[in-house]
């Protein structure tokens, strides 16, 4: 151990060299232990595949899986600019310039169980608004207001779901924050209002931290208003630090500062008067600064040129930032620089919250841990190529890992043009991350789910529309989460820690325990071969069965041509709870219920599910806005269960409760002692299915059947 007040350094051997973790990076999900050195310091840079180059986010937490299956976890709580050496004893070595060797151990022994103690020390994440889990769309290249209607209107013509617009920088007025261009982007604000009163739609735009100080005195209120209220870094002079980002010099708000949250409200809350947003895209805070340190250069200062610098992308610390020596409300940028995405994160949640009055969705590209508590994360500037694509899976898994389940990739690539089998590839992926969204940067072909065509329109409309019809269980997966922590996507190894196949495989994850996701990543590929662990699993769409629990661990060949629908597969022993779908979250939350009983194919074990059902937006969800909590079981029988504490009532009703894996056509079928007639059988699938119910979910129910 090495303790200097610039240099701090500890080793520690590891119980196996099944490491995950230690981000942001993109990578493998399973760590390379071959002395691979990860830098942990946030940096505005386009994410480069392979490298343990410094990104946007900084997560000094792991996942060590030990021999025997158990899993733990470690969290080192340090702010400053880190080195993590991997080596092959198994062994890690934590290197920083600062701060102090805060180490949290937590045991599990479940990798799931991990991650809810981590999340208990960090905090829980956050539940976002149901529309917030429906599809985005955005690109920076739209043009004009009228672009942006049209492609809108094409979405909705194809009946693709959308639920929210998204637009980038290009609607402000010379890049200015909290301004609108008035030549080609007039009218923003009745377009918002109309998609939201006419079509259930929502309205998210960019937001980034630089402020510009160069505008005619008195003119930009965001400016002057900061002045007056001292709430800008400063340099070592007290002065506002001046750097350079879209707008030309910027200062950029400092929101550890005591006026910071009163400042960004009211520059929210009037902004929200001429564009009246449902959540906000925040950007360029690293803090990213197109100029070193700032336009006037950084002191000679042990903060700005250290005794050691690590390892990161340009070699100095001031690099594409502000200088380290800047004062942050009595804090030196050095300590508290990865700290800047975190903080503004929680004052533009709090904003939001004060301004709409519900619960709002929140974008940052800078994390830390505790960010998933009020927002989410995209994983930045992407490339449109096939690396890309599969590299998004280890991402969004390594997120859930971090605390921030609300996480997806820009879907077919935000860099270059993508192409017809790579965006179709991506839609049928993107459409499963937990936050999808489809993006791409000007000046590159567009991309959004009408560009290419009829057919492939067609296809992004069914792989939606499935998303769309398992809202209700990936709902319920963040709402677990909220409560309880933990993650909503999972890699195969938490399910099923005994099985050693799983630990490296990131091509294919997990909607919590009950929905297996295995995308096509190959280009020119038809089928993928997918791993099965040791279950009982059955093909979402039909019911088949593929493999029952007791036949061992399989692969599986799924067909798969370039139009199809994601291969998905229910495991055996769950109920999930589905929605018919619509176009928008707001549409499909008043069509029928669906439950889809997937029998375990053990005698004996029942299978069992929950659903979660809320307003999907009220604030103090859980603790204060009513709520349903529901619980199935089928063994015999089905039954349902009410949470004594719910109060919610939905307006949908359950119409339809389908079960996989029915060994036989049943003689009878009855709901609360009442026989019916409404189910029929497929004996070649093994598919019951009961139709025509009209059940209130918020009263317990019993189906039995014989």
């Amino acid at each position: 151990m090495i303790f200097e007040d610039q240099f701090l350094q500890i080793s520690s051997k590891l119980s196996s060299s099944n490491l995950y973790g230690l981000g942001e990076h993109v990578d493998p999900l399973k760590l390379n232990m071959t002395w691979r050195m990860d830098t942990l310091f946030a940096r505005d840079v386009a994410t480069p595949v392979g490298l343990q180059e410094n990104l946007y986010g900084v997560h000094p937490f792991y996942m060590n899986i030990e021999d025997d299956g158990n899993a733990n976890g470690v969290f080192l709580l340090n702010s400053n600019a880190l080195e993590i050496i991997l080596q092959p004893l198994p062994a890690i070595t934590y290197r920083s310039i600062g701060g102090i060797m805060d180490f949290y151990v937590f045991l599990g022994p479940s990798p799931e169980q991990v991650i809810q103690q981590y999340t208990a020390v960090i905090g829980k994440p956050y539940l976002p608004p149901y529309w917030g889990l429906g599809y985005h769309l955005c690109r920076w290249g739209y043009g004009s207001l009228e672009r942006t209607i049209q492609v809108n209107s094409n979405m909705r013509a194809k009946g693709i779901p959308q639920d929210v617009q998204w637009n980038d920088i290009e609607y402000m007025r010379d890049h200015l924050d909290f301004t609108v261009d008035p030549s080609k982007w007039n009218g923003l604000g009745d377009f918002v209002k109309k998609i939201q009163s006419q079509y259930n739609q929502h309205y998210i735009p960019i937001v980034d931290p630089g402020i510009s100080n160069t505008q005619p005195s008195g003119s930009y209120k965001p400016y002057s208003d900061g002045l007056s209220m001292d709430v800008f870094v400063k340099t070592t002079e007290g002065q506002p630090l001046v750097g350079q980002v879209w707008p030309g010099n910027t200062v950029f708000p400092d929101f550890f500062s005591k006026n910071a949250q009163q400042y960004w409200t009211e520059q929210l809350s009037a902004f929200h008067d001429e564009v009246p947003f449902d959540g906000l895209w925040i950007d360029m805070n690293e803090p990213s600064n197109f100029v070193e340190g700032s336009t006037s250069g950084c002191p000679a200062s042990k903060w700005d040129s250290p005794p050691y610098t690590p390892h990161i992308i340009g070699n100095t610390l001031k690099s594409k930032t502000i200088c380290m020596s800047a004062n942050q409300n009595g804090y030196r940028h050095y300590d508290v620089h990865s700290l800047y995405g975190y903080s503004e994160t929680v004052a533009t949640m709090k904003a939001l919250e004060t301004v709409r009055g519900k619960r709002s969705v929140v974008i940052s590209r800078s994390t830390y841990p505790s960010s998933g508590q009020h927002g989410g994360h995209w994983l930045g500037d992407n490339f449109a190529q096939w690396n890309s694509f599969r590299y998004s899976i280890p991402g969004i898994l390594n997120f859930n890992l971090f605390g921030i389940p609300l996480v997806g990739a820009d879907i077919c690539g935000f860099i270059g043009n993508t192409n017809f089998e790579l965006c179709a590839r991506w839609t049928q992926l993107g459409a499963f991350y937990p936050f999808s969204r489809n993006h791409n940067t000007i000046n590159n072909q567009p991309q959004d789910p009408t560009a290419f065509g009829d057919n492939f329109a067609a296809m992004a409309r069914n792989v939606l529309l499935m998303r769309y019809r398992l809202l209700p269980y990936l709902y319920t997966l963040f709402a677990n989460a909220h409560v309880n922590g933990g993650t909503v996507a999972r890699p195969l190894f938490f399910e099923f820690t005994n099985d050693s196949k799983t630990l490296p495989i990131d091509q294919q994850f997990m909607w919590g325990s009950s929905l297996l996701i295995t995308p096509v990543m190959q280009q020119g590929a038809t089928s993928v071969q997918g791993y099965f662990p040791d279950a009982t699993w059955y093909d979402a769409y039909s019911g088949a069965e593929l493999q029952r629990k007791g036949s061992g661990r399989q692969y599986h060949t799924l067909e798969c041509p370039v139009l199809c629908n994601t291969p998905l597969h229910y495991r055996g022993g769950s109920i999930i709870t589905t929605q018919q779908p619509a176009i928008t979250t707001a549409d499909s939350r008043k069509n029928p219920f669906e439950l889809i009983v997937a029998l375990s194919g053990q005698d004996g074990v029942p299978a069992k599910g929950e659903v979660f059902i809320d307003d999907g937006e009220s604030l103090g969800p859980v603790t204060k806005a009513p709520y349903l909590h529901v619980d199935f079981v089928a063994d015999h029988a089905l039954h349902s269960s009410v949470d004594p504490k719910s109060s919610y009532t939905p307006e949908a009703k359950l119409a339809n409760i389908t079960f996989y894996g029915f060994g036989h056509k049943p003689s009878s079928v009855t709901v609360n002692g009442h026989a019916i007639s409404t189910y029929t059988y497929d004996d070649g699938l093994k598919v019951l299915k009961i139709t025509g119910l009209q059940l209130s979910l918020d009263q317990p129910f019993n189906v039995t059947y014989d």
